[in-house]
């Protein structure tokens, strides 16, 4: 479960706002984000009836993919989208909840058997400057946007911060250390509205630009890894493009997940030394980042890539397994889709997006343009 702590109270995921509760969340990493603990899976029928949904819309997704020729994850998320409405149908949540954390993270491990230690040494060390110059560059232009339309930097950083490590992980590690007093849980939800809906623009265009741009498989995943913000939308988006493109995507992808417990800490040493300046209250660690670094299924996707790099599995193996992952992940995109709440952005104005339409315009250009020479 995750627990924010903001000005030394812990806060339950089942206690925020109303509007908190209706968030358009993408497939986090920690746990989605201010969950209920109506909508949580606690026992196996519970969810039997969101998973029946997102399984009877993956297979029309399938059938559609496979007559007309649209990628599978695209019309997966476009028939999830369509189908949004249900998640007024609170006996859905427990299933669609399940489709969208668990089975994302099973799928992620279950594509490790497909990489090898080689794969991670073919990106090199020009590939992963690039990607800490793209993500420095993005947080930047968060915070350089929310500046000239005169609002909180930090308001900037969270944008920025989230769009250029992991979206609504990074957000929520990053306002637990920033606390509600300095940005309040309205505009919070701004920054997780913004993401989720440029994540979901970008899995839908990103794949068809590189196409137009008769990307090879290599630029193409990294791209899409290293610009789409939420872990679903960047691997969907890959191996939406080619199954080498998408294997590369993940790989791109899961580097900055892996940078967002270093990169926290050191946003947490800066906060604190200018909360010391400013004579503000002290900032603290929330349980968001964490404990140990990295989550359950990173570390499940590394030990897969290691025995697959050691012993090389047997490619029957290999097959079942990539089949399962791609399955899980076209459940986890059609599930997160029909969670979303398309309709919060009608309520906003556009200002409150731009730091993150800024910091999504960066690091596309700046991911294509490292494409291109890598």
């Amino acid at each position: 479960m995750a627990i924010l702590l903001v000005d030394d109270h812990a806060i339950f995921p089942g206690q925020m706002s109303e509007p908190a509760r209706n968030l358009p969340m993408g497939a986090d990493l920690y746990g989605e984000l201010l969950i209920t603990a109506d909508d949580r899976p606690t026992t196996i029928r519970k969810t039997i009836p969101g998973l029946l949904l997102a399984f009877i819309a993956s297979l029309a997704a399938a059938w559609l993919s496979e007559h007309y020729g649209v990628p599978l994850i695209l019309m997966g998320l476009l028939i999830g989208l369509g189908l949004n409405f249900v998640n007024q149908d609170k006996r859905l949540a427990p299933g669609l909840t399940f489709a969208s954390q668990t089975l994302l993270r099973i799928g992620i491990v279950l594509i490790g058997a497909k990489v090898t230690l080689a794969q991670f040494g073919a990106l090199g060390l020009p590939a992963f400057g690039a990607l800490l110059v793209i993500m420095l560059s993005v947080i930047a232009a968060g915070i350089l946007a929310a500046k000239f339309l005169k609002q909180d930097m930090l308001f900037g950083l969270l944008a920025g911060g989230a769009t250029a490590i992991c979206g609504a992980s990074a957000a929520l590690a990053l306002w637990s250390l920033i606390g509600e007093k300095r940005i309040d849980q309205a505009r919070f939800t701004l920054v997780l509205v913004g993401i989720f809906m440029m994540s979901a623009m970008a899995l839908a265009f990103y794949p068809a630009i590189a196409g137009i741009l008769e990307l090879s498989d290599r630029q193409a995943g990294f791209l899409i890894g290293a610009s789409i913000h939420d872990v679903a939308q960047a691997i969907g988006g890959g191996f939406s493009y080619s199954q080498a493109a998408g294997e590369i995507a993940t790989i791109v992808k899961l580097t900055r997940v892996a940078l967002l417990a270093p990169l926290v800490a050191i946003f947490a040493i800066w906060l604190r030394a200018q909360a010391k300046k400013t004579g503000a209250d002290d900032v603290t660690l929330g349980s968001a980042v964490p404990r140990f670094g990295l989550p359950w299924f990173i570390i499940g996707f590394i030990l897969l890539v290691l025995v697959n790099s050691m012993f090389n599995l047997p490619g029957t193996l290999v097959g079942y397994s990539q089949d399962l992952a791609s399955w899980m992940l076209l459940l986890s995109v059609v599930a997160t889709a029909m969670k979303s709440n398309m309709s919060a952005l009608l309520t906003q104005g556009w200002r409150s997006f731009v730091p993150v339409i800024a910091a999504t315009a960066v690091a596309f250009f700046m991911a294509l343009g490292a494409a291109m020479l890598l």
